[in-house]
């Protein structure tokens, strides 16, 4: 399938997600995830409604910012923001993992506009980011800022300790929001915030614009890590 852009380019305004809860429900067949999308919505529409510096305009602008779903899983909130953005038009919604739709059970960035890396397995996407902030950087991009959506329960893989060590230590302009749904197995003595030595932490209500807003907007001479909590998992 190929996307026609134009005709809703003209049409996307600025919408509360309200707005989105309708296209929410277009989204079916991955309903063991919907919990997962619920808790991502709020925090992926402040992104791309008043942090990103990214449109479906300037999808491929290499001074754009970039954002990452780590949290890929259940990505139905990611594509209804899309749409809703006017990434991808909403039609699409109504074809989830269908047998010729680009809207597969984990985003893939060949098929999806907008979309910056394909993700699947649990414990990659920070990594990524980091690779990403680092390649930036090194090209000169020096307002150009990074974004990646993380579950709490993938901060268990290892992979993910490297990524922050590195971080914190290379003093990247990285941004990390971890969606804190207490669904991690083992925890971690002091609690998320301890695991991210030299980076900047600020904890906020993830379904608050205003707070998740102000996390996110402001600018760090280190890696910004915002804990978006949300609703116990299975509550």
């Amino acid at each position: 399938m190929n996307f026609n852009l134009q005709p809703i380019l003209m049409t996307v305004t600025a919408m509360h997600t309200d707005r989105l809860r309708p296209l929410l429900r277009r989204l079916t067949g991955d309903e063991k995830h919907a919990p997962s999308a619920h808790s991502t919505l709020d925090v992926l529409w402040v992104l791309y409604d008043r942090v990103l510096r990214v449109s479906p305009e300037t999808a491929d602008d290499p001074g754009r910012d970039r954002f990452l779903l780590s949290k890929g899983h259940g990505p139905a909130a990611y594509y209804a923001v899309l749409a809703a953005k006017g990434f991808i038009p909403e039609s699409a919604l109504d074809d989830l993992g269908g047998w010729d739709s680009p809207l597969g059970h984990h985003p893939d960035r060949v098929r999806i506009p907008g979309v910056e890396v394909g993700t699947g397995s649990l414990g990659h996407g920070l990594g990524l980011a980091v690779g990403t902030a680092l390649g930036l950087r090194a090209q000169g991009f020096q307002d150009t800022r990074t974004f990646v959506l993380v579950g709490d329960a993938e901060l268990d893989e290892g992979s993910n300790h490297e990524a922050i060590a590195y971080a914190g230590a290379t003093r990247l302009p990285l941004t990390a929001i971890v969606i804190d749904n207490q669904s991690a197995t083992h925890g971690w003595p002091g609690g998320i915030a301890a695991r991210f030595v030299g980076w900047d932490v600020a904890i906020v209500d993830g379904h608050d614009h205003g707070e998740i807003e102000c996390a996110l907007q402001n600018t760090h001479d280190r890696p910004n890590l915002v804990i978006a909590t949300v609703e116990k998992k299975g509550s």
